[in-house]
């Protein structure tokens, strides 16, 4: 079983930019997300895939990704998946000895930035940079699924 262990955080401020080794434009939109899983697909920059995950909160979740053909990825997120679509740079960091990925969200979702950290066990020990925020991690809103339903726009607490 694939399991994906990721905490989410807001970011302080601006400092991150300045350690980017590299950025993708991300597309991805969802073909089903309920209580139980999601099934999305996503494009990055000339490369496809659908993604499978357990609707589970917290740290760690079932995850299983396969490489699509970027033009079935299309053609599915124009005809199949539910709209909004997300869209997002995300941006590459490396801290110490770990890979940061800093989504910055465009579109419905726009203003918003999420850092996430994938690790390899339960309880890893990661130091955090001096520019991250709030941890999000338990906190369904910034969920990419969530954001395709209830879009970073429509908050009305932020």
């Amino acid at each position: 079983m694939a399991i994906e262990i990721e905490h989410k955080f807001l970011l302080a401020n601006d400092d991150w930019r300045e350690q980017v080794s590299h950025s993708s434009h991300y597309k991805q939109g969802y073909l089903t997300s309920d209580a139980h899983s999601s099934v999305r697909v996503r494009i990055a920059n000339d490369k496809a895939w659908l993604n499978i995950k357990s609707a589970t909160i917290g740290t760690q979740r079932q995850e299983y990704e396969y490489p699509i053909p970027p033009t079935d990825a299309d053609e599915i997120l124009s005809t199949l998946c539910h709209k909004p679509l997300v869209e997002k740079v995300r941006h590459f960091v490396t801290y110490e000895k770990h890979l940061w990925e800093i989504d910055e969200f465009s579109g419905d979702n726009e203003g918003l930035i999420v850092a996430e950290i994938e690790l390899s066990a339960i309880g890893e020990d990661f130091s955090k940079p001096s520019w991250l925020g709030l941890e999000v991690t338990e906190d369904v809103r910034y969920y990419n699924n969530m954001l395709s339903k209830q879009p970073y726009s429509s908050w009305k607490d932020t």
